[in-house]
């Protein structure tokens, strides 16, 4: 059974986010956005495994702006208490160190929610590191100029 992080609690982590992690605003764009991710991941025709849940999560707070500071952050707090809730505290230390450059990418659009899926899978399977596939992935994603030789020379 999953545990589900309620609307009050997530508005709540907002303002703490803010609060904690260096200021911004608490000002809400469209509070409908956070709400309706939270809704819609209760739904298991739309996201039958937990695993589809958090990567849902983290990109529809990352990607539609509630707020209008601290979306990135709160999509990585949230993910870590919808962890946290659901037993998964093995793989915390990790999510949290390497989701802040991987929201970052994900804000630009630089992640799309595929790749986000890898990486959050990474996670949940308990992998030390990526594995050089992913690796390359996130690399070639990330990246803003070409990776390779150019062909005039």
């Amino acid at each position: 059974m999953v545990i589900y992080i309620s609307k009050e609690s997530a508005f709540e982590t907002h303002r703490k986010t803010i609060e904690y992690s260096g200021g911004g605003s608490c000002d809400e764009l469209n509070i409908g956005y956070l709400y309706s991710a939270l809704d819609l991941i209760q739904n298991d025709d739309y996201y039958p495994f937990f695993e589809d849940k958090l990567v849902h999560l983290i990109w529809s707070v990352n990607r539609n702006h509630a707020f209008s500071d601290g979306n990135k952050r709160l999509s990585i707090t949230l993910g870590v208490q919808f962890l946290s809730l659901n037993g998964y505290l093995f793989c915390i230390k990790r999510f949290l160190q390497e989701m802040e450059n991987i929201s970052y990418h994900l804000a630009a659009g630089n992640i799309d929610k595929e790749l986000l899926t890898e990486i959050v899978h990474s996670f949940l399977e308990n992998e030390d590191d990526f594995c050089e596939e992913l690796k390359l992935k996130i690399m070639m994603a990330i990246d803003s100029h070409q990776v390779g030789f150019a062909d005039d020379i």
